[in-house]
């Protein structure tokens, strides 16, 4: 039997995190958890939890790392789940590294590996300022995308110092074509002795 494979993926936004995420997901034959998700999913059904999102973002506040972590803790204890999963935008500060540490460690479970998709930023504004202009996104401006970096560098980054120490980050090269980029990502969790299940 296949052991459980764990993965987060990381990467600034226009990094094609998203993406790839989905695409490695399914090689692993693993869940992707994307908070966005999981937070439109409960708020669509009405859940008690979802409740308590849709009045944070009503009234235009941040959702707060307690319930994310929550949220998040419940969608992990999801059946799917317990072969693995694929994280995509949490952890994104220190303070939910903490939360998902000690949830998986009370399982007796820790993450196996954290791709790091590396972009320059001038890729990510470029592709994000294409991206605006495609789908016709005119409050996403040069300086609002800034911004979004900045706040990734300053927020975000640091929890790959914590990954880093433990010794699980592959720092993948996020410049290429989509599946150059499948492709490395692959290799580096196939060289972690991570099998994909797709190829069984």
């Amino acid at each position: 039997m296949t052991r459980p494979t764990r993965l987060l993926i990381v990467g600034p936004q226009g990094s094609g995190k998203g993406t790839q995420g989905v695409r490695i997901a399914e090689e692993f034959g693993i869940p992707v958890v994307s908070t966005g998700d999981v937070f439109r999913a409960n708020v669509s059904e009405g859940t008690p939890l979802g409740l308590k999102v849709q009045a944070i973002i009503e009234a235009g506040d941040l959702v707060p790392d307690e319930l994310t972590s929550e949220i998040v803790r419940d969608r992990l204890a999801e059946p799917d789940a317990a072969t693995g999963f694929l994280l995509d935008g949490y952890p994104r500060n220190l303070g939910q590294v903490g939360d998902l540490e000690s949830f998986l460690a009370g399982r007796g479970e820790a993450l196996d590996a954290v791709i790091e998709l590396v972009v320059p930023r001038a890729e990510s504004i470029d592709r994000l300022t294409r991206r605006a202009f495609e789908q016709g996104r005119t409050d996403d401006t040069e300086e609002i995308i800034a911004n979004r970096l900045a706040i990734y560098e300053r927020e975000t980054a640091p929890i790959l110092d914590v990954y880093r120490d433990h010794g699980i980050v592959d720092a993948i090269d996020g410049v290429g074509s989509l599946d150059e980029i499948t492709a490395r990502i692959i290799a580096a969790l196939e060289a972690r002795g991570l099998a994909r299940r797709a190829a069984a």
